[in-house]
């Protein structure tokens, strides 16, 4: 057997990471181009669900680059998240495991194919040569030893996600797979470019989630609004990633973290974020309605609470360089809501907007509740915006969303 030598073995190790750090260039721009707000994962019983699994989830880009980075989460969970390899490569389709021949390529962490995240803590990887393009479906597939119960997760993907025992991270296709619409663990893709971008995070609940939007469309108003940002010429260099969650409130958690919890880490904390659209507070409304005889102090107590709530997101905004942006709440007469004391809940939502349109408060706003209501009934959602239960815009109605946002709110 041949020797050699520790200082030998020392120098060949040094040129073998200078060869991989010279591999990636050091003025690298750094910007999400897709992102999903982690949440405490509750209903999974069984004890081996995950146990020595490959899942690989399906993410719409919102911004092309030839390097990227994953950002794997396990923030809420209890023991260390030990994943054995991460792949990404293109998919075929939204609705299939299958990726494009030739682009399945290995993600590094510290030069590892494994990492073990403690508990809650997120790891962000190695970058990697790939020609990521903007509005791309990118597969990222991992293999997990342990925990098998997933923990961190994002409950309302609107997108499939792929289960397969054993380790086929490389796989063309996963076989005996099963398949889910959650995201499990992954909660961000980050493209680097040489030359800057920023990146418009919106930030709001199930209407920013895009609950009612088409399963494997990408057709929430967050994905439209990439697509207007991708073919303005000005705008290009923009990304979007949606930090929005089912059920989420302004003041309580529901079935996500409260807005104010999670705005450190959903928004203040994502690479390259210059702007945020905050879309929120229509479920505070909402619950507070579903309660019976709720006094005009009550209401106006929310009222007060939930504007303190925009104040305090405005002034860390503020303090972090960033561009706020408010979003006027849409209609909601007709849903489950719209209790006996409707009239008096949607004067609050109008006296919410009221406060989002006056200069002084958000930096701008746009005006969601006026591009989907009905101008007939405007406190109910235009008939072909309509998702069917009055809450929710159906996909021509997210689009309308997105084509009321002035894209010169973007522009240098």
């Amino acid at each position: 057997m041949r020797r050699i030598s520790c200082g030998a073995f020392w120098i060949a190790l040094a040129s073998l990471t200078s060869t991989a750090v010279a591999q990636t260039p050091r003025n690298l721009h750094w910007t999400d181009s897709w992102a999903a707000s982690p949440m405490q994962q509750t209903f999974y019983t069984s004890n081996t669900a995950f146990h020595d699994t490959t899942v690989r989830e399906i993410v719409h880009l919102s911004r092309g680059g030839h390097y990227v980075r994953v950002r794997l989460s396990n923030v809420f969970g209890t023991e260390p998240l030990h994943i054995t390899a991460v792949h990404v490569a293109a998919a075929v389709a939204t609705n299939s495991s299958q990726i494009v021949a030739g682009t399945d390529t290995p993600v590094t962490f510290q030069g590892s194919a494994d990492v073990l995240i403690p508990p809650g803590a997120a790891y962000v990887s190695d970058p990697v040569a790939f020609d990521a393009k903007p509005l791309e479906n990118l597969t990222v597939s991992f293999h997990v030893n342990e925990p098998s119960m997933p923990e961190t997760f994002h409950d309302n993907a609107n997108q499939v996600a792929f289960m397969a025992p054993g380790d086929q991270v490389g796989a063309t296709q996963l076989t005996h797979a099963r398949s889910e619409l959650h995201w499990y663990w992954l909660t961000g893709v980050e493209v680097g470019t040489p030359q800057p971008g920023s990146c418009v995070v919106a930030f709001g609940d199930s209407i920013t989630d895009g609950w009612q939007s088409t399963v494997n469309g990408n057709n929430r108003w967050p994905d439209d609004l990439a697509a207007r940002l991708q073919a303005h010429a000005a705008t290009k260099n923009v990304c979007v990633v949606d930090e929005g969650i089912s059920g989420n409130r302004v003041l309580l958690d529901g079935s996500g973290p409260n807005a104010m919890s999670r705005f450190d880490r959903d928004v203040l904390s994502q690479p390259g974020v210059k702007y945020v659209i905050v879309l929120e507070a229509i479920n505070d409304i909402g619950h507070l309605a579903d309660q019976q005889d709720v006094s005009q102090a009550d209401q106006e107590a929310l009222y007060h609470h939930l504007i303190a709530g925009y104040q305090e997101m405005i002034d860390q905004a503020h303090a972090h360089g960033i561009k706020i942006i408010g979003a006027t709440l849409t209609p909601f007469k007709g849903c489950g809501y719209y209790t006996a004391q409707g009239p008096e809940f949607e004067a609050l939502r109008q006296k919410i907007n009221t406060w989002i349109r006056t200069p002084g408060h958000f930096d701008a706003y746009v005006d969601f509740d006026k591009a989907t209501r009905d101008p007939a009934q405007p406190d109910r959602f235009a008939p072909e915006y309509d998702s069917g239960d009055h809450l929710h815009p159906n996909p021509a109605g997210y689009k309308a969303m997105a084509n009321a946002i002035p894209l010169t709110l973007f522009e240098k």
